[in-house]
């Protein structure tokens, strides 16, 4: 049947990509050639929806580029496929997680292939399957073997909803990031990664990634590093309470002490006083409050007097202690200085208590504040005052004399502290990789020997529901075991490890998918890392694009790679929204089935309506009118290939040199190099799609324009030969089903894609005329046509000829001209 119609080949053309391995990589990369194109593997819920479409689809492209750029492509592809939404999903319908979770892989998979997504799949992984976890229980082990994994009691966020801890990074204002639930405290003894540890290193090494800026400042955020001081306070009773500053300047100003909820000191120092009962009763109420409420700003600070008082280090002064919800233990040392002269939540909370304020910095070019009059709080740096032997210094040399002063008597000193908090690993859920640890009754905490992985999940009758605990603590075929150590009985740990656990090192694991002797092999992996280019959202900036850094850190400091980071370019990919602008969800029923859309349209199609709705890092809003375009472009050119120009199979082009072409073959071929360095420019950094497929679309009204379709004489035919060879090649990594089509029915043996990627001529690349505004005055008011590489004095004779612009010129002198050679000419004139 004659005409475009993608459903006769595109199979075809799946079929013989998957039988040839067109993107199979080698075991080794050459380091000259490589390129590890990454996307950020699907979470099998269900089918791959438009967003996965249009992530993959961009990095598609790329890796196809690249290979027709003559790289060694590394494209792989697999599934996230432990945690809760599996788990609940499947508890809903009564199946088991395992079941319902490779049904959607192969789904999805089949739904990737369809849209002729070109991953490796030789390299799959899947990370709940044994031959997978049971590297990432190696990976906990390493951890456990250096000092980086370790179980500690803690107040953690607990999800009443899905029944389970959460990491920080998983609580978003106060809620689950999964289901939203508000969050609550809990104390509960988990298992912790040290990646506190690396918080400096993490920080540092964010300036030299190619990462969009806005990641990079909520890495920042979140690790959230601070310099400061260490005072210790001391409480009347002698325990110590060190407090942690950025305003040790201030420090003779303290009236009050507060410590968190959950300080250790907290209830231990109201033990016995009057208040003792009030504390408790406090502390019970603020633990269930969630975090984002208790730090509100405009929330108004509570707190209760512990019933004792703390003495200042620097002048021996007694003041009250008290504890406040506002305060949180994680942060700092979990203890803080009233400064109410000084600080506005400080003031505040004084005011409403009575309490003294006293002013020890002052501004450096007006008086003292009056205590007794103040307002609000002076905050700024200034100049210390009423502060001892350190009164008359400013504030930055008050502090770093008093660092010296608290260091030299081991009361203190300066300190960095960090917002980031250890990362907890442990979830009482069963859909996760089993943590590698038996507990003892002799021995205690044991690791499970490396030779005794995978520690596997029970396959048989489990009752999945959460119920608060693990749902393996009540499996007794896996609960119960022996100690490795002693041989006596013994019982394995009944968590299961945060799903970012897996996802922290599957990229490695790519490079040695089939390995059963290691997580993957030290030589591949380093030939392959880092990856070049990783392709995902934004929404885990501050979970798995810190985790995985954390993960590669640790495996290069223990010897296995020789990269400290992943990745070294990060590229967000938009969201994909309805028409009316809103987020895609199975709920709201507005979710669009790539799959639905390649069966009635073809996968180029929509593959090109998606390239071609925005740039690929901005939201597009989904229309079924960008269908209509996109088909009407690749029905034009296929058209025009195998119909208006069906002689090209049998064409043999002849030499020419293109500074000799008549008119009309010069504007082609110069047009063709255009959009060659369009295009090129776009794959190979921008990828903006849009403008590349905006060029292709000039080149083919070009062509169907241009009387040389009609010319069969040389060397006009076999300047159209050539463009029209070449924008099959342009065509390829976006439409690569069509332009295989095309590739062979030109006259060429398959593959396209073993054909180099057009070049450009930087010269005949360039316009020969062009048009630019002209401005009077700053105003436009026309525009003229001149030669690309035209002069100052040319633009504005050509200027000063034109009638439209001569009339505002009538009685007036030109005094300067302002020439943007290709952009802009301004008359300035009086």
């Amino acid at each position: 049947m004659a005409g475009f119609h993608p459903e006769e080949y595109e199979e075809r053309w799946q079929r013989y990509w998957d039988e040839r391995g067109i993107m199979a990589a080698p075991d080794v990369a050459d380091p000259q050639r490589k390129i590890y194109v990454l996307v950020m593997f699907a979470y099998p819920s269900g089918d791959i929806h438009m967003g996965h479409f249009r992530n993959y689809a961009v990095g598609d492209a790329v890796a196809r580029f690249h290979k027709m750029c003559g790289r060694q492509v590394l494209f792989p592809f697999g599934w996230d496929a432990f945690g809760l939404p599996a788990e609940e999903a499947a508890i809903k319908r009564g199946l088991n997680p395992r079941d319902w979770t490779l049904n959607n892989i192969r789904i999805s998979r089949e739904t990737l292939k369809r849209c002729g997504i070109l991953f490796d799949w030789s390299r799959e992984v899947t990370t709940c399957l044994p031959d997978y976890y049971r590297w990432t229980q190696w990976m906990f082990l390493l951890m456990y073997r250096r000092g980086l994994a370790y179980r500690a009691e803690s107040s953690v966020n607990w999800c009443p909803n899905c029944k389970t801890v959460l990491a920080n990074e998983q609580v978003h204002d106060g809620r689950c990031w999964r289901c939203k639930s508000e969050v609550k405290k809990r104390q509960l003894k988990q298992w912790f990664f040290r990646i506190t540890d690396f918080a400096e290193r993490l920080l540092k090494n964010l300036d030299s990634l190619d990462w969009p800026e806005p990641v990079k400042v909520m890495q920042r955020n979140w690790i959230g590093r601070s310099e400061g001081t260490i005072i210790k306070f001391r409480a009347e009773t002698g325990e110590e309470i060190p407090v942690f500053t950025t305003r040790a300047d201030t420090v003779f100003g303290v009236t009050f002490v507060v410590l968190a909820p959950e300080h250790p000191l907290t209830l231990k120092l109201a033990a016995g006083t009057a208040q003792e009962r009030a504390v408790a009763a406090y502390v019970e109420s603020a633990l269930k409050k969630p975090e984002y409420l208790r730090t509100a700003e405009d929330r108004k600070k509570e707190g209760v007097f512990v019933g004792r008082y703390a003495i200042n280090p620097l002048n021996n002064e007694r003041v009250p202690l008290f504890v406040a919800d506002y305060v949180l233990y994680h942060y700092g040392t979990g203890a803080v200085m009233g400064v109410p002269a000084h600080d506005q939540r400080d003031f505040e909370f004084a005011k409403e208590r009575g309490l003294p304020i006293r002013v020890v910095v002052k501004p450096t070019d007006a008086p003292t504040p009056d205590a007794a009059t103040m307002e609000a709080a002076f905050t700024d740096y200034g100049v210390m005052v009423n502060s001892g032997q350190f009164s008359g210094l400013p504030s930055q040399d008050g502090i770093k004399r008093l660092n010296s002063w608290l260091a030299e008597r081991g009361l203190g000193g300066a300190k960095v502290t960090y917002r980031l908090r250890d990362w907890l690993i442990s979830r009482q859920r069963y859909w996760g990789a089993p943590i590698p640890i038996v507990h003892c009754h002799k021995c205690g905490v044991v690791a499970v020997p490396e030779q005794q992985l995978p520690v596997l999940l029970p396959k048989g009758d489990i009752d999945f529901v959460p119920k608060g605990r693990s749902p393996l603590e009540d499996c007794e075929e896996f609960i119960n075991t022996q100690c490795p150590r002693c041989g006596a009985p013994a019982k394995r740990d009944p968590d299961t490890m945060d799903t970012f656990v897996c996802s922290s090192w599957y990229f490695l694991r790519y490079t040695d998918p089939h390995n059963d002797k290691a997580p993957f092999d030290k030589a591949k992996a380093a030939s392959w890392m880092p990856v070049d280019i990783y392709i995902g959202g934004i929404e885990h900036a501050t979970m798995h694009l810190i985790y995985f850094r954390f993960f590669n850190m640790v495996l290069h400091d223990a010897g296995y790679l020789p990269y400290e980071e992943p990745a070294l370019r990060l590229f967000n990919h938009g969201m994909v929204l309805d028409e009316r602008g809103e987020v895609m969800s199975k709920s709201k029923g507005n979710v669009v089935s790539p799959r639905e859309l390649i069966e009635a349209e073809g996968a180029d199609v929509v593959r090109v309506a998606m390239f071609f709705a925005a740039p690929s890092d901005a939201e597009i809003r989904w229309s079924e009118r960008g269908i209509t375009g996109a088909r009407r472009f690749l029905n034009r050119l296929y058209n025009l290939i195998t119909s208006r120009c069906s002689w090209l199979p049998t064409h043999t082009p002849v030499a020419f040199n293109w500074r000799d072409l008549p008119p009309q073959p010069l504007k082609l071929w110069r047009k063709l190099h255009q959009t060659i360095k369009r295009c090129r420019d776009e794959l190979s950094r921008r990828y903006a799609f849009n403008t590349a497929i905006a060029a292709m679309m000039e080149l083919l009204n070009a062509l169907e324009e241009s009387p040389c379709l009609d010319d069969e004489t040389e060397p006009t035919r076999s300047v159209v030969h050539r463009v029209l060879e070449n924008f099959i090649l342009l065509l390829a990594p976006f439409a690569p089903h069509t332009a295989e089509e095309l590739h062979s029915l030109s006259g060429h043996k398959p593959s396209v894609f073993d054909v180099p990627f057009p070049d450009y001529d930087e010269e005949a690349a360039q316009e020969e005329t062009l048009q630019i505004p002209v401005q009077i005055n700053g105003k436009v008011r026309g525009r003229i046509t001149l030669a690309a590489d035209a002069d100052e004095q040319t633009a504005r004779n050509i200027a000063l000829q034109n009638p439209k612009i001569a009339r505002y010129l009538e009685g007036k002198q030109v005094r300067k001209v302002v020439y943007v050679p290709r952009r802009i000419l301004n008359l300035i004139v009086s």
